[in-house]
């Protein structure tokens, strides 16, 4: 098993053992992102792998929602890996809630609240995926091309917000 990156997904990749997979965990993870240079950056490493490897790629269920420049990148990734790679599994996940990334929701939210700062609370649902399921999908991953939603559970933003709330009164990190 190889890994690319050194991010949150990477991070919990390193403590599972599915061989014979690249892992592709070294993407843009800021869905604000706008710097060309990082989308750039990403595809150029991606291309840069061995092509006769099965390939895991991460992209995002934001695709199904949303049209930004985040989302309009991670279907062109999406895309080149068909075209590129003998052997891929593309994984479209929800926002992860573990790891350290401050560009997560999870981690926005509790860093606004334990700031004591506002913010703006969409009426909007999210994906929420937790390690321990994230790490059972990972060891799930067939050996044909396949392309595959990992949502976790869905959860408005307003009531994410009472569980963020609610998890930092039990002094607990995570939901």
């Amino acid at each position: 098993m190889a890994i690319i990156g050194n991010g949150d997904i990477a991070k919990v990749l390193r403590e599972i053992d599915v061989p014979d997979l690249v892992f592709f965990a070294s993407g843009v993870s800021n869905s604000q992102e706008t710097r060309e240079s990082e989308f750039k950056r990403e595809q150029n490493l991606l291309l840069s792998q061995d092509r006769s490897k099965h390939i895991v790629y991460f992209s995002s269920l934001s695709i199904f929602f949303d049209q930004g420049r985040y989302q309009r990148h991670k279907m062109l990734m999406e895309r080149l890996i068909k075209k590129n790679f003998r052997h891929y599994t593309i994984i479209r996940l929800g926002n992860i809630n573990f790891g350290n990334n401050p560009h997560t929701i999870i981690n926005f939210i509790y860093k606004k609240i334990e700031d004591d700062e506002p913010f703006d609370i969409k009426d909007v649902y999210r994906h929420v995926i937790d390690e321990h399921e994230f790490k059972y999908w990972m060891t799930k991953i067939p050996s044909w091309n396949c392309e595959f939603n990992c949502p976790g559970r869905m959860i408005k933003v307003k009531d994410l917000v009472d569980e963020i709330k609610s998890s930092i009164k039990r002094g607990t990190k995570r939901l």
